[in-house]
């Protein structure tokens, strides 16, 4: 593990070069935000803003990160998934001297120490993609939260159903834009940015021929929807477990069956949950899968499985 205290800690600045090269070729993909970046160099209108964020540390979000440096902000960053951080992009931020503490495969407590440290910085914004940063900003620095903090956002559904859940009990102490309620967001991020890399997910981890095989897609919202109808478009046969009876209906309609997880978990030879709830698959449905069946989740945090 590499580590300047206060600054950074990474698991190898070795890695540096091949993370500004991953990083380079994002920036020739993302021709909007770059665009920005060239426009508002000069002027850097985030001067004197502190920006924390707590969102996957890739080579996409390297680009955005090095645009707010740029463009004048002091920023610090952790990860919101410690399985989805890239040690080598980390590697290069922290080369370029841009606050990070992120590594693959973090503890639960390296993850929310990870995130103390970024708030070291005293932030006037957050940006967050689950919302961890932001709940510990508010049960352990509300000082912040009540006065420092001007705002911040939230990009997943995840979060902002934990958000909309702490502004309901008058909890929220300042205002969070929810990205995810964004149709960019929800209408293309989710349903074909998920619905591919999902699948890419399980091909790349499986070698599983998805044709032939029986899916079972927990949720048909915009996420379960996507990963359903990549599947299908795979040559996959479809199966969708869903609650709220509109969303049934349009699974049907576009050609999905769907039944309970106590009926798919007798046939299913694949299992993907994109709920955002709970105990989605618990033991009694582990029970009754085949043998070698495939179990994954496609939620932001895995406790739609019941291990």
């Amino acid at each position: 593990m590499d580590e300047v205290k206060g600054l950074y800690k990474v698991r190898d600045m070795s890695l540096a070069e091949e993370g500004k090269k991953r990083i380079a070729w994002a920036e020739s993909r993302m021709p909007v935000l770059m665009a920005l970046k060239e426009k508002y160099i000069a002027s850097k209108p985030f001067k004197g803003y502190k920006i924390a964020g707590c969102l996957h540390v890739t080579k996409e979000t390297a680009v955005l990160v090095k645009t707010f440096a740029a463009c004048g902000a002091q920023v610090s960053w952790s990860g919101c998934n410690p399985l989805s951080t890239n040690d080598s992009v980390a590697a290069a931020l922290a080369d370029e001297k841009i606050s990070i503490f992120a590594w693959h495969g973090m503890s639960v407590k390296e993850f929310y120490w990870a995130i103390d440290e970024t708030v070291k910085i005293k932030p006037n914004l957050t940006l967050d993609d689950g919302a961890d940063l932001i709940f510990t900003v508010h049960n352990k620095y509300p000082e912040l939260a009540e006065g420092t903090i001007l705002g911040g956002t939230e990009e997943t559904t995840t979060g902002v159903h934990r958000l909309r859940a702490m502004a309901d009990d008058g909890a929220l102490r300042y205002p969070v834009i929810a990205v995810n309620d964004a149709e960019t967001k929800w209408d293309f991020d989710n349903v074909y940015g998920t619905g591919q890399s999902t699948l890419d997910g399980i091909i790349r981890a499986t070698s599983v021929l998805l044709a032939g095989k029986n899916v079972v897609v927990a949720g048909y919202g915009h996420c379960g929807k996507g990963v359903a109808l990549r599947a299908k478009g795979m040559g996959a046969n479809v199966i969708v477990t869903e609650v709220k009876p509109t969303a049934a209906l349009k699974a049907t309609l576009e050609g999905m069956r769907v039944m309970t997880m106590d009926e798919a978990a007798k046939i299913g030879d694949i299992f993907i949950t994109a709920t955002g709830v709970k105990d989605i698959v618990i033991e009694k449905h582990f029970a009754k899968m085949k043998d070698g069946a495939i179990v994954c989740n496609t939620g932001h945090y895995d406790c739609e499985l019941n291990l």
